[in-house]
């Protein structure tokens, strides 16, 4: 049963609902979820590099999640003062934080996967009758 997330905290700032409902967007975001999974997974990656761990995005696509998660404060994006530049982007501390908490997702995926498959295979066999 889903409890009130409310009711242990009566005195819940309303910015802190709203950067939850926000935060959770964002992760829930595809992309997001697999460019912090890259950078978990790989450290400091470059643009070119990240992309092709994130298999099937777009440039334009890569450059806007980058952008909004730099400006969540989620990954930085070190320019190095070279010819060609040089763009590297790494999760920072609080990126980390949040690839960890949705690390629970993950496992809780794997754990059902299963029951997952066998309840969605029930229903659409309902669903043809």
């Amino acid at each position: 049963m889903a409890t009130n997330p409310h009711h242990d905290y009566p005195d819940l700032d309303p910015r802190v609902e709203a950067l939850v409902t926000e935060i959770i967007g964002r992760v829930a975001d595809k992309w997001t979820m697999i460019v912090l999974e890259a950078l978990t997974e790989h450290g400091e990656l470059r643009f070119s590099k990240l992309r092709a761990e994130c298999g099937g995005i777009s440039q334009k696509m890569l450059t806007q999640t980058v952008r909004a998660m730099e400006r969540d404060g989620l990954l930085v994006r070190t320019v190095h003062p070279v010819i060609p530049p040089r763009v590297e982007y790494r999760l920072t501390e609080l990126g980390g934080s949040l690839a960890e908490a949705f690390c629970g997702v993950w496992v809780w995926a794997a754990r059902n996967l299963e029951r997952i498959e066998s309840s969605r295979e029930a229903f659409d066999a309902r669903a043809i009758d």
